[in-house]
């Protein structure tokens, strides 16, 4: 009987390496398992081919005899291939549990890390600028204190659990292979509490309000998250505790908006301040402040005071306050402030440079006319 070559068993090159080997039998595998061929001879022949190929190809000590000596060469090692599926399993139960989540192994469940919590914080826009302390009031479950967490009344422990032994999970027959789940009795703890916290009811916590003090930093954002440590829930099994997570909401100012680090503002400037220059006050986070109206400021032109606007959060040093300047056109005029607007109006009409007379460009028909008249 003529016998497959293992590598086209797998489809592999014999120089293949042992990750490339692995990948190629876990395909097939997974492809040809008999509880998803239950009817398919062929898939079966084709698992015990690929899963007697993987043996011996993930062998180093078989692989090498096999490429020297072929198949006679590990009959003489004793090696005569798999005959049935119990051979398969009682072979590569490893590779099994590692593919399929099959085999056994205790899985009692350990130390479980609490869940962390969220809170949402609003705050004010100064107070995002400049930094603030903040308190608020949470909900959140504790460890219980009168079982510390254990969920047993003091001076009692627990059983182990019949119908895992302890191990945390079960098992059970499928086809040839031992499917391994945790056990629906104990929960996979592996043992039974019999007599159950009176305070929190066997649960190992209990829900309590509790004050929450946070240092908000200069400079923070909408959308800002601040990490508490220890703050959120319990863990399981004496795990660790939870963080509390405060993410921060930001009011709009009523005439500050933000830009990065920098402030903008609108600030109102007439039509004489525009135009001679000025000298202003106008407000700021920090109070108010004299700002220079430079002559001839233009509507929306901006005017830059260094150093007023929001600190940097993770830094030295401030950004600026912009103002943006809105030139207000007067809806009304005394008839004074019209004959005077008036004058300006001819002045400036005076003032202008005459237009110089341009000479007509001569056009080509021009030209020919020109040409006949001579």
């Amino acid at each position: 009987m003529v016998r497959k070559d293992y590598y086209e068993i797998l489809g592999v090159a014999r120089a293949a390496g042992d990750g490339e080997i692995k990948k190629a039998y876990r395909k097939i595998a997974l492809e040809c398992h008999p509880d998803r061929n239950p009817e398919s001879p062929e898939a079966e022949k084709r698992f015990k081919e690929a899963s007697e190929a993987y043996q011996v190809l993930s062998d180093p000590e078989k692989r090498r005899i096999y490429d020297t000596y072929g198949h006679d060469g590990l009959k003489g090692q004793g090696f005569t291939g798999f005959s049935n599926f119990e051979d398969i399993f009682a072979s590569m139960g490893g590779i099994f549990e590692e593919f399929f989540n099959f085999g056994g192994g205790r899985r009692r469940q350990g130390p479980r890390r609490g869940a962390d919590l969220r809170y949402d914080l609003e705050i004010d826009f100064e107070e995002a600028v400049f930094g603030a302390a903040k308190s608020f009031e949470i909900s959140q479950y504790v460890q219980c204190s009168r079982c510390q967490g254990s969920t047993m009344e003091p001076g009692t422990s627990a059983v182990t659990c019949p119908s895992c032994g302890g191990a945390g999970e079960v098992r059970r027959s499928q086809g040839f292979f031992m499917l391994t789940t945790t056990c629906p009795h104990c929960r996979g703890a592996g043992r039974i509490v019999q007599q159950p916290c009176r305070t929190c009811s066997g649960k190992g916590k209990v829900l309590e309000t509790s004050e929450v003090k946070v240092n908000i930093p200069a400079g923070v954002e909408d959308g800002n998250q601040l990490r508490i440590s220890g703050r959120g829930e319990p863990g399981g099994n004496n795990g660790a505790t939870g963080d509390l997570y405060v993410f921060l909401r930001v009011r709009e100012h009523d005439f500050f908006q933000r830009r990065g680090n920098d402030l903008v503002a609108e600030l109102p400037v007439s039509f004489c301040q525009a135009t001679l220059g000025a000298t202003i006050e106008a407000p700021t986070l920090d109070g108010q402040v004299n700002v220079k109206i430079p002559r001839g400021t233009q509507h929306g032109q901006t005017i830059r005071v260094a150093g007023k606007g929001v600190p940097h959060v993770r830094g030295y040093g401030r950004g600026d306050l912009l103002f943006v300047a809105t030139v207000e056109v007067p809806r009304q005029l005394t008839k004074e402030q019209e004959d005077l607007l008036r004058q300006f109006a001819a002045c400036d009409e005076a003032a202008k440079p005459a237009k110089a007379k341009t000479k007509k460009k001569e056009s080509w028909i021009d030209k020919i006319k020109a040409l006949a008249l001579d």
